[in-house]
């Protein structure tokens, strides 16, 4: 089952007591991800897809119950067009300007320039992380309860509004942090690149043909993202193979010969 992971929910995260309001469809939804009907339904759906499944195996698509909707989100603009290394850096020193390393909207506001961008920060990520924590705090950015309460593209329409936050980023957020079940981001160069390599094709599709695509995959979509995203790694792995074979093979022949 894919479900939120936290040891000790907020008192207005935890499940409605007998009697009171039951949780929204869309909370249900992403509750009830069932990852053995999702990969039972993309073997069936797609054959192409079934391969790259029968390589990988059952998904470990989890999300991240750690994190709040803000702090993903600082995350997100942290490491947008940075290596996952330099990214996961700078993120670090961020977090240690805070108490518990757990990022405060209104302590951001409060905290200086210098600080903030001694850390690494760029100028525009700065402006950006500022402006969200302002949008967090007048509630243009919803609290994790009234996340599970929207659909996905009203999630979509309320987070695009902060600044250096697009759609794929809120993208992200569904898939990871609220487990949405059926998201399919056609703009991530990972997933088309999967998916060029899961079908044999020339060239990358256009989102307008992943798209179609796609719809065979629903209502799994993100599980289908998922394994593409798995199809790149099948490459990366299979090129360190090869790599690491031939200095074996070379050294093989080097020994026959003397």
């Amino acid at each position: 089952m894919l479900a939120r992971v936290k040891k000790r929910p907020a008192p207005a995260e935890r499940a409605a007591p007998s009697g009171k309001r039951a949780a929204s469809p869309a909370r249900k939804r992403a509750a009830e991800l069932d990852l053995v009907a999702a990969v039972a339904h993309l073997t069936k759906a797609d054959p192409r897809l079934a391969k790259i499944i029968a390589k990988v195996g059952p998904p470990t698509l989890r999300p991240d119950g750690t994190a709040s909707p803000f702090e993903a989100l600082v995350r997100s603009i942290v490491y947008q067009q940075l290596n996952g290394t330099a990214a996961g850096t700078i993120h670090g020193r961020v977090l240690a300007l805070f108490p518990a390393r757990r990022i405060d909207p209104a302590l951001l506001l409060a905290m200086a320039d210098d600080a903030l961008r001694g850390a690494g920060l760029s100028r525009g990520k700065l402006a950006a992380l500022r402006d969200l924590a302002a949008k967090t705090l007048d509630g243009t950015v919803p609290t994790l309860a009234a996340l599970h309460a929207l659909e996905d593209d009203a999630i979509v329409e309320r987070l695009v509004q902060v600044r250096g936050i697009g759609r794929w980023t809120v993208e992200m957020l569904l898939i990871f942090r609220l487990g949405r079940p059926d998201v399919l981001p056609v703009a991530d160069f990972g997933v088309r690149h999967g998916f060029r390599l899961a079908y044999g094709k020339r060239e990358m599709p256009t989102p307008a043909e992943l798209t179609k695509h796609g719809e065979r995959w629903r209502p799994y979509r993100s599980v289908a993202s998922w394994y593409l995203w798995r199809a790149v790694d099948l490459l990366k792995e299979k090129k360190v193979a090869t790599k690491e074979k031939k200095p074996a093979t070379a050294k093989k022949k080097a020994a026959k010969r003397g």
